[in-house]
């Protein structure tokens, strides 16, 4: 049975003179790239270089928008900010990165948000909404992605978007099927061994292995691969290749460059 899967990729995070993660490989391996907004990382010029990249490789683009914590990486639990606050800052980066992305002839066909406010929003029904309605204003035809067992996910479907079931590569997995995380051992795959162990078992067998040993089922549309973790572009390369070797098709979950469906 042949399989199709799309790799994704959260790029466009280096900042003025400093530079994190080797896009220009990255973008000869994944078939789409989620672009921060500059309010995590990046800046305009940032964001148009890598949208140019991208579509030079004929990769998918999506907007990758966050908290406003540039110091912190957007990976900071932030609380108090009222609610319309938070939805117009999200907006205005969708709405940032969807017309650079058109002047560039690049069209963007997705959300994912980054870091703190994704991981929040997953188990917050009030923030998932938020997250969804900020999408929809700017593009009801943009595509969500989003953890499986998720308030995202739901909300996403909910509000009538089109939703990517996001699966990761680096990342260990609750019994509840949300991330490990960042702050308890285990929760970052470094191992190559293992990475592509748990990712092949998502694939193949549709199922999602846990750290307290359960199996949970999804049906993976996209898989990410961080351009920031250590050894990025060699942990992205080998994924490739193995997934093609057990007759995966990779192929974005968008056409690059078109309106989605």
């Amino acid at each position: 049975m042949t399989r199709t899967l799309d790799l994704n990729c959260d790029m466009g995070e280096s900042f003025g003179a400093w530079t994190m993660g080797d896009d220009a490989e990255m973008l000869k391996i994944v078939t789409t790239a989620n672009i921060a907004c500059g309010f995590h990382a990046g800046d305009p010029a940032v964001m148009a270089r890598t949208i140019g990249l991208a579509r030079d490789a004929g990769v998918a683009i999506g907007a990758h928008p966050s908290f406003m914590d540039l110091y912190g990486f957007g990976r900071r639990r932030i609380s108090g900010e009222r609610p319309e606050d938070l939805e117009a800052q999200l907006v205005y980066q969708i709405a940032a990165m969807r017309g650079m992305a058109e002047i560039a002839g690049h069209r963007m066909t997705h959300v994912k948000t980054h870091g703190a406010l994704g991981n929040m929003a997953a188990v917050d029904a009030d923030l998932a909404a938020l997250c969804v309605r900020a999408v929809k204003s700017v593009d009801p035809k943009l595509t969500y992605v989003s953890l499986p067992y998720s308030e995202t996910y739901a909300a996403a479907e909910k509000a009538g978007l089109p939703v990517a079931c996001e699966i990761y590569a680096d990342r260990s997995y609750t019994d509840a099927g949300e991330l490990t995380p960042r702050t308890q051992p285990g929760a970052v795959i470094h191992d190559i061994a293992q990475s592509t162990d748990q990712v092949l078992e998502m694939v193949l067998n549709g199922h999602i292995p846990t750290t307290g040993g359960k199996r949970l089922p999804v049906e993976p549309a996209t898989l990410c691969i961080h351009g920031d973790t250590a050894g990025a572009v060699e942990i992205a390369r080998n994924l490739r290749t193995n997934l093609e070797a057990n007759d995966v098709t990779i192929a974005p979950f968008n056409t690059p460059g078109k309106d989605p469906a």
